[in-house]
């Protein structure tokens, strides 16, 4: 397999076409900070192991 970085930057480019977003250019490097920021929150959570008898709720009760 293949690994791939994951490049925020065409992401956030395909996102917008998708959408039909028009992305003004003076925001576009924000958004990319901004998503940057996201992706290094979701790596940390990712990262953390979890046992394997943990299970899934199915309502969020807090």
């Amino acid at each position: 397999m293949i690994s791939q970085e994951f490049d925020v930057g065409v992401y956030v480019d395909q996102m917008a076409l998708l959408l039909d977003l028009q992305l003004r250019d003076e925001y576009r490097d924000g958004v990319v900070a901004n998503f940057e920021r996201i992706k290094a929150i979701a790596q940390l959570v990712n990262s953390f192991p979890l046992p394997e008898e943990v299970e899934a709720a199915p309502v969020f009760e807090p």
